[in-house]
C-alpha cells in the first residue's frame, strides 16, 4: 500500500495489543505506508495518541530562500556555509513556535488575528 492509497482512506481501524512494558507493534501494512524508519513522534491531542513518522528536517522547505537572502547579504565560500547551518538550525524551533501559538489559539487562550486583518493591513 501506498502512501496516496492510505490517504484516500478515510479511516482504516486495527486493534493491536500493549505490552506489560507499555509497548506496541505497529502493523505492517501502516509502517510500510507510511515510511516509519527507527524513530516515532508521540503527540497527545483531544483524548488520543498520534503516533507518526519523523521526517528529518533538512529545511529544504526554505534552503532557497535563505541561500538566495545570504547571497544577497554578500557571502560567499566557507562564511556562506556556516552562516545557512547557522539559520537553518532556527527553522525547526521556530515552526515549533508557530504551531504552539496556533493551538493556543485555537484552544482560546490567545487571540488570533483575522485573515482580513492581515490584508488589509499589505494595502495600506
Amino acid at each position: 500500500m501506498t502512501i496516496n492509497a492510505v490517504r484516500r482512506i478515510s479511516v482504516e481501524r486495527k486493534i493491536i495489543s500493549i505490552s506489560g512494558k507499555r509497548q506496541v507493534t505497529i502493523p505492517l501494512k501502516y509502517f510500510e505506508a507510511l515510511g516509519f524508519s527507527n524513530e516515532a513522534e508521540c503527540i497527545l491531542q483531544n483524548n488520543a495518541i498520534v503516533i507518526r513518522p519523523i521526517r528529518e528536517n533538512t529545511g529544504s522547505e526554505f534552503s532557497e530562500q535563505i541561500l538566495a537572502d545570504l547571497i544577497a547579504q554578500g557571502l560567499t565560500g566557507q562564511e556562506l556555509l556556516t552562516k545557512f547551518k547557522e539559520m537553518n538550525k532556527k527553522i525547526a524551533p521556530a515552526m515549533d513556535k508557530l504551531i504552539s501559538e496556533a493551538d493556543s489559539i485555537a484552544k482560546g487562550e490567545k487571540k488570533g488575528i483575522k485573515m482580513a486583518d492581515i490584508f488589509e493591513a499589505e494595502d495600506k
